[in-house]
């Protein structure tokens, strides 16, 4: 937490989605607690008392009168549970500085990302009206479906895992897994599932269960995403949606799309997944590769793209609104689903710590040989991007509602020229258009050096979409000519 404030940048620093100033004059400002479960709630952050935040952005000092006592009243609220639910600071998060001539005492509180389990953090002894999230300045209130999200997103059982005691076994897609049966069964010759009946391997595989109700086998929710049907789906996922759109063409809305709903089909997870795959993949290059006197047709680029399918399947919220969403552009690929990132936004990208929100729907891809357990799937789509000289990928999470999107672009990044200059390529090896290195220079030229700016700035000296400015901007950081803030929302650019 220490690494996002640091008192000798102090007069660089703004308030961002991660830091906040309060004056604190009067003691401690009612919306501080805001501030702290807004915090909390996201990716935390620091407060920061004794500052004042002028028309431009800059901060101004304007001291503590009382540290002592101000730090002695933020310990009793903070443990109080009727106006904060949790405490989840120690001594050591609490820093105070003296800054400028004036001597002025500033005190520095840092607030961790608080656990799944423990999220949601509210205050005011009120769940539903106290819980706040942080947008890119200011704090905001949760929805209760944000709330419940987080409720439900508390346990170590995943919701997948639910018995639908009321649900017999005769509704879930018999086609659908005698298709999964044969695709576990090619993949893996010889498992021990392979000699059970249907009843037995959906309930060996987390298809089903034995219901306390009755004792009788019942399908699991993970059993009906992933072999229902999507009429019965709906019954127990009233938000339930499926939809892939490919927008090849501008001039048509849609040039093919996929809809759960559209009754031409099951319209359910497992369906969805291989009928995407193949309509994702069909403009892939397959290079000539021999192997063991075999052509091999699989690429890492193939590869990554069942993972980000996968990935956005399995840690969907089928509870949350909007449903999963595929969109297939001309230069990339976008994979958004409802529901925040369990993990944060940082450690999705990092790896290694697999928090599914549905564990069973991960089981059932991972014995087809998709999705990853470890929690290296998403490292390892980045990795193969940078490999094959691709932008990276971009990892965007919205709430109101909550949702993960995963853009995978088909840019080349940035190449060397011989006059030392760059220029970005596309995924076919041709260099960017003439058009496009006007739009570069034009950015270049409008910003001045040490100002932030918005896409939506930038707008109007381009004269294009705001889509588009964000797609070059993300090209002129990838080429180190501008820095972003690493915001979600109100991200900004400035020349580096």
């Amino acid at each position: 937490m220490q690494d996002i404030f640091d008192i000798s940048q102090f007069d660089e620093y703004r308030e961002d989605n991660r830091r906040e100033v309060k004056k604190a004059n009067g003691g401690l400002p009612v919306s501080l607690w805001d501030t702290y479960s807004a915090f909390a709630n996201c990716y935390g952050g620091v407060i920061i008392l004794g500052v004042k935040e002028e028309k431009d952005g800059s901060w101004r000092t304007t001291g503590l009168q009382n540290e002592a006592k101000l730090r002695k009243d933020f310990w009793d609220t903070i443990n109080n549970p009727k106006k904060v639910n949790i405490n989840l600071l120690s001594d050591e998060d609490i820093d105070t500085y003296v800054v400028g001539e004036n001597k002025d005492v500033v005190m520095v509180i840092y607030v961790p990302m608080a656990k799944r389990e423990q999220k949601p953090v509210y205050i005011n002894n009120d769940i539903f009206n106290g819980t706040f999230r942080r947008n890119y300045e200011g704090d905001y209130h949760c929805t209760r479906l944000q709330v419940k999200t987080m409720l439900r997103d508390q346990t170590e059982r995943t919701m997948d895992m639910e018995v639908l005691d009321k649900v017999p076994m005769e509704d879930l897609n018999y086609e659908t897994i005698h298709g999964y049966r044969n695709s576990h069964r090619t993949l893996k010759e010889g498992h021990p599932f392979e000699r059970l009946n249907d009843h037995e391997y959906l309930r060996s595989i987390g298809a089903a269960a034995i219901s306390e109700e009755d004792g009788q086998l019942h399908p699991t929710a993970a059993g009906m995403l992933m072999f229902g049907n999507e009429y019965n789906i709906v019954r127990h996922f009233p938000e339930y949606f499926l939809d892939y759109r490919e927008e090849l063409d501008p001039t048509i809305r849609w040039t093919d799309r996929l809809q759960s709903s559209s009754g031409e089909w099951s319209g359910n997870v497992c369906d969805f997944y291989f009928r995407v795959y193949n309509k994702i993949i069909k403009d892939i290059k397959i290079p000539f590769k021999m192997v063991g006197g075999e052509r091999v047709d699989d690429t890492p680029v193939h590869k990554a793209l069942r993972e980000a399918l996968a990935n956005c399947l399995i840690n969907a919220d089928y509870h949350g609104v909007r449903g999963v969403v595929i969109r297939k552009e001309p230069d990339k690929i976008i994979f958004a689903n409802p529901g925040y990132v369990r993990t944060g936004k940082k450690q999705m990208r990092l790896g290694g710590e697999s928090d599914p929100r549905n564990k069973s729907l991960m089981k059932m891809f991972n014995l087809i040989n998709i999705g990853e357990r470890a929690g290296s799937g998403v490292p390892n789509i980045f990795n193969v991007w940078e490999d094959e000289g691709f932008i990276e990928p971009e990892i965007e999470e919205r709430f109101d509602p909550d949702r993960t999107v995963l853009s995978l672009p088909f840019v080349k990044k940035a190449t060397e020229k011989s006059d030392g200059k760059k220029a970005t390529e596309k995924s076919d090896g041709k260099k960017a258009t003439k058009k496009t290195q006007e739009q570069y220079e034009k950015i270049l030229a409008f910003m001045k050096p040490d100002i932030w700016y918005k896409a939506n700035e930038l707008v109007e000296v381009l004269g294009v979409k705001e889509t588009r400015t964000k797609e070059l901007l993300r090209a002129l950081v990838s080429d180190e000519k501008l820095e972003d803030n690493g915001a979600t929302k109100g991200k900004r650019y400035k020349k580096r």
